[in-house]
């Protein structure tokens, strides 16, 4: 499913089901005491991204969270992991062909009362009550959790910095399965652009909403 909203140079592996994957002894250690929940969701998203790994020629490797938990890639491979209960993917690619990856999935229902005050802001409020109006089958307060998690996936391996929700205002577009994210900080310069936004694709399908951003690299 994921894989339908994320350009060609992306390898991207989902499941609805867990996997009794074998872990690596060091990401064995980190689970050593988790419970259930935690233990397979973390398994099934390594087993999906080594499997994606292994679709653009790399060995299995050890993938260990980072300062943000964050997952550590091999030189040369940008990715991202999302998880959901009942839904695992993941998705990586070559540096070379893209520049960041995020990924998020979340079920297709509303948001806990309060989440949606918490992220959204006021035009966001408004674009998520027109939408509701229109009376169709996408929960899109959950919708937009999702993209503006989505635009942190894409914005911290590049920033190495944190973002908050207020940090980003999201435009999404209902015809065509598109959003976009415009960051309300200081842009930072990255490889000689300023990162100051995103586009994105979502999908409501099988009972969830997906989202992606795929950066293609720049070309010399």
């Amino acid at each position: 499913m994921i894989s339908d909203i994320l350009p060609a140079p992306v390898a991207a592996i989902d499941t609805f089901e867990d996997h009794e994957a074998e872990l690596f002894p060091e990401e064995e250690e980190l689970i050593a005491e988790a419970v259930d929940k935690r233990r397979k969701e973390f398994t099934t998203g390594r087993h999906c991204a080594r499997t994606a790994l292994g679709q653009l020629g790399f060995a299995p490797v050890p993938l260990l969270p980072g300062p943000r938990r964050e997952p550590t890639w091999p030189s040369g491979v940008v990715g991202s992991i999302t998880h959901c209960k009942g839904y695992r993917a993941a998705a990586v690619a070559r540096t070379s062909e893209v520049w960041t990856i995020g990924i998020d999935a979340e079920p297709n229902a509303p948001t806990p009362p309060g989440v949606l005050e918490a992220i959204a802001l006021p035009p966001e409020l408004a674009m998520v009550s027109e939408l509701g109006a229109a009376g169709n089958k996408v929960a899109w307060d959950r919708l937009l959790f999702s993209a503006k998690e989505t635009v942190y996936k894409a914005w911290f391996p590049l920033t190495r910095a944190w973002l908050g929700f207020e940090e980003a205002e999201l435009t999404i577009n209902p015809d065509d399965g598109t959003f976009s994210a415009r960051i309300l900080v200081e842009a930072p310069v990255v490889d000689g652009v300023p990162l100051d936004g995103f586009t994105g694709r979502w999908l409501a399908r099988e009972g969830f909403v997906v989202t992606a951003i795929a950066v293609p690299a720049l070309t010399t």
